[in-house]
C-alpha cells in the first residue's frame, strides 16, 4: 500500500481544525454535568464559563473550568507549535492554532456554535505564545477584581492593555502578527460581553461571588 503524504497546506488545515475542536470542548458544562449540578446553561448568565460554574456554589468545579479552558488555548498553541516547522514563514499557524481554539470555546460545534465569551482561552492563548502576556493578563485582572469585584470589568480591562503591552515590549519576528489576531480576539471578546457593559453603565452588573 502506498503511503499517503500530506501536503504542507492540508497539514496546516488539519492543524487549525485540531486546534479548534481542542477549544470547542464545554468545559463549564461537563464538569456541572459530571458534579451532578445541572446544566450551567439554565443559571445565572446562562454562559458556560468559569464565572457562571462559580453560581453554582461549586468553587472547586469553578476553578477547574477555568484552568480547563484557559489551558486548551495553550494546548492548540503547543500542538500548533508541533505539526509546523518551527521558522518564520510557519509561525503564521501557530498565531493562527491559538484563534482557532479561541472561536472553539465561543463557537463550539458541539453545543449548536453556542459557546463561551473567550476570556481563558484567550489568556491560555497567551501563555502558550507569549507567557509575559499572559502575566500582565493575570495581574491587571486581579487588580481590577479586587478593586471593583466586577470579573466582566476585569475580563474588559486585560484584553484591552495586553495587545498594547505586546506592541510596546514583546521583541520577536512574530510580534507583530501576534498582536493583530490578539487585538482582533479583544475586539471579539469585547463585543462579546456587550450585555455586561450595558449592566455595567447601569450598575446592574453582578459581582465575583453573586448568584444572580
Amino acid at each position: 500500500m502506498a503511503d499517503i503524504a500530506l501536503s504542507p497546506k492540508m497539514v496546516s488545515w488539519l492543524t487549525l481544525l485540531i486546534c479548534y475542536l481542542i477549544g470547542s470542548i464545554p468545559f463549564g458544562l461537563l464538569f456541572t454535568r459530571l458534579a451532578g449540578l445541572g446544566d450551567v446553561r439554565k443559571i445565572g448568565s446562562g454562559n458556560i464559563g468559569a464565572t457562571n460554574v462559580l453560581r453554582t456554589g461549586n468553587k472547586k468545579i469553578a476553578l477547574l473550568t477555568l484552568l480547563c479552558d484557559m489551558f486548551k488555548g495553550t494546548l492548540a498553541v503547543y500542538i500548533a507549535f508541533l505539526l509546523s516547522a518551527l521558522d518564520y514563514n510557519n509561525i503564521v499557524i501557530v498565531t493562527l492554532g491559538g484563534f482557532a481554539a479561541f472561536i472553539g470555546h465561543l463557537y463550539p460545534v458541539w453545543l449548536k456554535f453556542k459557546g463561551g465569551k473567550g476570556v481563558a482561552t484567550y489568556l491560555g492563548v497567551c501563555l502558550g505564545f507569549y507567557p509575559p502576556a499572559a502575566l500582565v493578563f493575570i495581574c491587571v485582572w486581579l487588580l481590577t477584581a479586587f478593586v471593583t469585584r466586577y470579573s466582566s470589568l476585569s475580563a474588559l480591562f486585560a484584553v484591552i492593555l495586553v495587545p498594547i503591552f505586546i506592541w510596546l515590549f514583546m521583541d520577536r519576528p512574530s510580534q507583530n502578527l501576534f498582536a493583530i489576531v490578539l487585538s482582533f480576539m479583544s475586539v471579539i471578546v469585547i463585543l462579546k460581553h456587550h450585555a455586561n457593559i450595558r449592566r455595567l453603565l447601569t450598575g446592574n452588573e453582578s459581582k465575583i461571588g453573586s448568584k444572580k
